[in-house]
């Protein structure tokens, strides 16, 4: 998929209040979202700006940004406070994610990582009133966390890894029938392909992908509705059931479409969407974001087969090398599909200030063995 700018972009982001305290050009931003150590598309421009005016709700988010000496922009991090640090009532500072952001590295640039990680550190050093850092979402074997690490050792600072947990990654250079054959089980592929042939009995069946701007408003309302009609309708945590998360979504999709990273995905049956899928490209890979179908159909499995229809389209990709499930752990549906694994981390960073920063931090790590031991212990 290639990344290509739509003039509008900028006036899209443009279009409304700037998040209190984020005075940053976007095209300054978005250079060094396209070329960064590791690609996060939830801290492009496109996404964070619409999630700044729409999620934080009484949340004071700082943008934390690094430069060079020349000037130049080499780190970026959303942070916001919080008040306790597990059971521990402790203020700290964490990376700002929200509950539709899947990914927390920061965009760091590629050749700058440990200076960006230190000058984002000491300007966290500088700030009154958090304990520690603490990160969530990062890629435990990727480069922002390789950096932090060296970083760590370099200023002497103590960083622990709390937790990690494995997500469905899809990344291979075999063509998308040979990933298919090699990856699912006969048994489920035989089955799928019974399930598309009876939906098709049903009408047409057509997977559609967007490429006109123009359609983009009746798309989103479309997968809305979807959503909205399904189990999360039912227990009000689908995006329309709340105006600022709607609102997010529709600027959100209207700004990747013009920076061209959005890969909006649909399945029709006689021109009605019956699944819908939502990708975010960045950089050489993707992450995929939000799915719908219509659970009336459930009996097709149509969630399942426009999985399929994705598989083909990111391995037909010239430029997207690999894809984020962005999915929750031991996921039943994607785990079954996608047989590669990406280890998702959270780190504890000390920060340099006196006494009760280190108390704070020696409390925290002790409370963490404390766990642990206790978890070993009846689980012997």
């Amino acid at each position: 998929m290639e990344m290509t700018h739509d003039p509008a972009f900028a006036a899209l982001l443009a279009d409304g209040p700037m998040p209190s305290g984020w005075a940053l050009d976007a095209a300054e931003w978005d250079d060094l979202a396209r070329d960064c150590a590791d690609a996060n598309c939830f801290y492009a421009p496109e996404l964070l700006i619409p999630a700044g005016r729409h999620l934080a709700g009484k949340d004071a988010i700082s943008l934390i940004a690094a430069r060079d000496d020349a000037g130049c922009l080499i780190g970026l991090i959303p942070i916001a406070m919080a008040g306790r640090h597990g059971r521990l009532p402790v203020a700290n500072a964490v990376n700002w994610v929200h509950r539709h952001c899947f990914y927390g590295a920061p965009l760091l640039r590629r050749g700058h990582e440990q200076a960006a990680w230190s000058a984002i550190l000491r300007q966290l050093d500088g700030m009154k009133g958090p304990a520690f850092l603490h990160l969530s979402g990062l890629d435990a074997a990727g480069r922002a966390a390789a950096a932090l690490e060296a970083t760590c050792v370099a200023e002497g600072r103590t960083l622990s890894e709390i937790q990690r947990h494995a997500r469905a990654l899809l990344r291979s250079d075999m063509s998308a029938d040979a990933y298919w054959e090699t990856n699912v089980r006969a048994k489920k592929r035989k089955e799928l392909r019974r399930l598309h042939k009876r939906l098709a009995e049903l009408g047409e069946l057509k997977p559609r992908l967007l490429e006109d701007a123009g359609e983009i408003g009746q798309w989103t309302a479309d997968f809305l509705a979807l959503e909205r009609a399904g189990w999360k309708g039912a227990n009000g945590t689908a995006l329309d059931c709340a105006a600022d998360e709607s609102a997010f979504l529709r600027e959100a999709l209207a700004c990747a479409m013009a920076a061209g990273t959005l890969s909006f995905l649909r399945l029709d049956l006689d021109g009605r969407a019956i699944a819908m899928l939502i990708n975010f490209a960045a950089m050489d890979g993707g992450f995929s974001f939000k799915i719908a179908f219509d659970e009336s159909l459930a009996r097709f499995s149509p969630g399942v087969l426009i999985e399929i229809e994705n598989l083909r389209l990111v391995q037909q990709s010239e430029t997207m090398a690999w894809m984020d499930s962005c999915a929750a752990p031991d996921h039943p549906m994607i785990d079954s599909l996608w047989a590669e694994r990406r280890s998702i981390a959270q780190y504890r960073v000390e920060l340099k200030g006196g006494w009760r920063r280190r108390a704070a931090l020696a409390a925290a790590d002790g409370g963490e063995r404390l766990s642990a031991y206790l978890k070993r212990d009846r689980s012997e």
